[in-house]
């Protein structure tokens, strides 16, 4: 099959479905001990999870170890891992270099509640990296979108923010509003009303932040117009929803509306970060942000955050209008991890290796998906890529509420099964790490293939 006439795809979503319900069981036999493992959790924690991104139907899969490019669960069941912490594990596990970053820390200390010279190291190499001067730490990337928030209100004045429909930035309540909103609730595509994403979120929270869609310039002009705006917080390609590319213009666009209103412009590259370049998604689309959010990536595996801004933005810290704290801030153990990380492992020629290794595996996925005929495509930024089912390239949350959940889901259970762990959000991405070897990738798009094969056969 060749072209989208040679398949009936009104057969898929049915045919999807009953690879799902074969997969499903196929799940809980061969995960019996994650199964066994979450009933004893579910007595002491909450869905039995740490965290509720980490609770999926029929139960999560319960890790025991993990090194280089895979991870092992209790079962002994070993997986290719292409979600990676969600990105923070870019270096891969147990990299021997952050490895030893972090063992020769350990012999000086800790924790240290004062500052280290390993903090100025750090920054110097970010603000390097992003041509943003001035740094401050944090432990996560909600805490990191939360004071670069903050910092925004402190310099402007103002109290309202602006972030796009279906945009995740972390769990406070500010960015917790149309993070993906049922549609019933969620109003005119092209004036979104603001839903909250948990109870316990204010109403007076709620009438301070507004939704707008992405990919759209007028909409922001429009809520900027009356000049009581502190920030528009956006993730530069959004990775809340697959990866959703901005269209050509609309980010310098952003920027000119944004400056002609005194609004701060809010980079969130928790996600994209260093994956999507050695300057991140910042340098790569080529649009200077006032202040910029970083998690994840540049971590190492352990929890780091980081924002960083113009020093008009910082000075707001210097000057003591707006408070930073952080018993946690800029520890010397995460600080010797994102040393290693930005120094010895992420170097500009490493990251184009795994670039390139990731644009292999995206266009063998693109060949399988053309031969087929299927109605989907593929999406590839930096060292990320998803397979999105939809016929066109998504451009808003809207467009992703239409791509086809049943075949989504139906390949996360067959790829678990075979041992491709992607992210069980359906609406995720893959990731390459640096510890990720050829035949580790393109594991991925051997068990694609075996899954388009026995969807369309």
């Amino acid at each position: 099959m060749s072209t989208m006439e040679s398949i009936d795809t009104r057969n898929l979503a049915s045919r999807a479905r009953e690879i799902t319900k074969r997969e499903l069981g196929v799940y809980i036999e061969r995960t019996a001990g994650s199964m066994k493992a979450t009933e004893r959790a579910r007595k002491v924690m909450p869905m039995g999870v740490p965290s509720s991104f980490q609770s999926y139907d029929p139960h999560p899969i319960v890790v025991r170890r993990a090194q280089a490019a895979w991870m092992e669960d209790v079962d002994g069941n070993r997986y290719v891992d292409f979600d990676l912490g969600f990105g923070a594990l870019f270096a891969g596990h147990c990299n021997p270099i952050v490895r030893g970053a972090i063992e020769s820390q350990l012999d000086d200390g800790t924790l240290f509640v004062t500052p280290c010279e390993l903090n100025a190291d750090v920054a110097e190499m970010l603000a390097a990296r992003y041509k943003l001067p001035m740094w401050r730490f944090t432990n996560s990337g909600t805490e990191a979108t939360m004071d670069a928030i903050r910092v925004a209100r402190g310099l402007t004045g103002r109290d309202k923010i602006v972030k796009v429909e279906g945009g995740y930035h972390g769990h406070h309540d500010e960015v917790m509003i149309s993070m993906k909103p049922p549609l019933h609730l969620a109003g005119p595509a092209d004036d979104p009303t603001p839903v909250a994403a948990t109870a316990g979120v204010t109403a007076a929270v709620m009438a301070d932040t507004l939704v707008i869609p992405y990919n759209d310039a007028a909409a922001l002009e429009r809520v900027l117009a009356a000049n009581e705006v502190a920030a528009f917080i956006v993730e530069p390609v959004m990775e809340n929803i697959g990866i959703c590319l901005p269209q050509p213009g609309y980010l310098q666009a952003v920027r000119e509306i944004t400056r002609k209103y005194g609004t701060m412009l809010i980079f969130d590259e928790v996600k994209t970060g260093i994956t999507a370049g050695y300057g991140g998604a910042t340098s790569v689309l080529g649009v200077q942000p006032d202040l910029v959010c970083l998690a994840k990536s540049i971590g190492g595996g352990l929890p780091l955050g980081a924002f960083g801004g113009t020093q008009e933005c910082m000075d707001q810290i210097t000057a003591g209008r707006v408070l930073h704290l952080g018993t946690y801030n800029g520890n010397p153990l995460c600080m010797a991890a994102a040393k290693a990380v930005l120094t010895e492992i992420c170097t500009p020629d490493a990251m184009q290796g795994v670039i390139d290794l990731n644009s292999r595996l995206v266009a063998a996925c693109q060949s399988t998906i053309d031969d087929a005929g299927l109605p989907a495509h593929t999406v590839q930024f930096g060292a990320k890529g998803c397979v999105t089912w939809a016929p066109e390239p998504i451009r808003n949350y809207r467009d992703y509420k239409a791509t086809d959940f049943d075949l989504a889901f139906a390949q996360w259970m067959h790829g678990i099964n075979r041992g491709v762990l992607l992210p069980p959000g359906l609406d995720e991405q893959w990731l390459i790490s640096m510890m990720h070897s050829d035949a580790d990738a393109m594991r991925y798009a051997d068990v694609f293939g075996e899954f388009v094969a026995e969807l369309v056969r």
